[in-house]
């Protein structure tokens, strides 16, 4: 393969929330890179996936779910939507069966590019016929006229594997950006606190899992164990109460399932130790978001 004929490019995923778009971006890349919960705005950063061959090298980024920005948290996250589709070869515009798009927030942002659209149909295991999924594929046609409209259940793994053919049909000829054993441009430290943080959306109901963020402090890697120090941080007092629980006792479930989350990832032991602490309406402070990473 020569490097005239190699193919290499960025590719966006993007949509409302809880459309798939981490689910799916996990499935194309054959690794657990992006957190998952049944909640809406658990994606906040941007997740850059990288998959290789010698014919070509596409690098996914995951973004956070397109939403009208409450805070300064949410205008931190829509940033990162708009910084990723700037660096576009291609976009993935994910749907799903069930969705509804009476607002124009993410097909204004999408109208606007100027790089090839594939229309991501996905949770369509969830239509009650084939017609309805026609009639899906059809409105988006005509809606968008994008490059492709792909059906698909990105839980179930069904149909996605016409999703590669139809990027690559649209990526550039370019030499590789990246060293090809790499996976992700994010530090470990980055998915051990991403691996909590999902663990905290799984638990816990209603603001709290959206006013916690986690801060690795310290991330020993040592031949036989990883040792790592976690804060969560949380907006009020009352908050932290929830957090910890009777006895401490919900804190330690967290510890637990994020410890087992770990160790499956890194494939090595890990000792855990959590800390809870208060920093008032931190998702509003832009000082706060510069030190968690949202703002630069």
């Amino acid at each position: 393969m020569t490097e005239e004929n190699h193919k290499a490019g960025f590719v966006s995923l993007i949509g409302k929330p809880n459309a798939g778009k981490s689910t799916l971006m996990n499935v194309l890349v054959g690794e657990r890179l992006s957190i998952i919960t049944s909640k809406a705005q658990t994606t906040r950063h941007r997740i850059l996936g990288i998959i290789n061959s010698d014919e070509f090298q596409i690098a996914y980024s995951d973004t956070p779910g397109i939403i009208k920005p409450m805070y300064k948290l949410q205008e931190a996250m829509m940033d990162f939507v708009r910084h990723t589709l700037k660096d576009s070869d291609v976009i993935l515009f994910i749907t799903d069966l069930k969705e509804r798009f009476d607002e124009e927030d993410a097909l204004t942002i999408i109208k606007k590019s100027n790089v090839p659209v594939i229309v991501i149909i996905n949770k369509i295991d969830l239509a009650k016929d084939q017609e309805e999924v026609e009639a899906k594929v059809e409105e988006w046609q005509k809606r968008l006229k994008p490059a492709a409209v792909i059906p698909l259940s990105a839980l179930e793994k069904f149909n996605t594997e016409g999703v590669l053919p139809a990027i690559l049909e649209h990526l550039p000829n370019h030499p590789a950006f990246f060293d090809k054993d790499t996976l992700t441009d994010k530090p470990q430290r980055f998915f051990a606190a991403e691996l909590i943080r999902e663990c905290i959306f799984n638990e816990y109901q209603k603001e709290v899992p959206y006013s916690t963020e986690v801060v690795i402090s310290d991330f020993i890697d040592e031949p036989n164990i990883i040792r790592i120090r976690a804060e969560i941080i949380v907006e009020r007092d009352s908050q932290k109460g929830i957090l910890i629980g009777k006895g401490g006792s919900a804190l330690k479930r967290i510890g637990t399932n994020s410890r087992k989350m770990m160790e499956t990832f890194f494939d090595k032991k890990v000792f855990l130790e959590q800390y809870v602490k208060v920093e008032q309406d931190w998702r509003k402070k832009e000082n706060q978001l510069k030190r968690f990473g949202y703002t630069n």
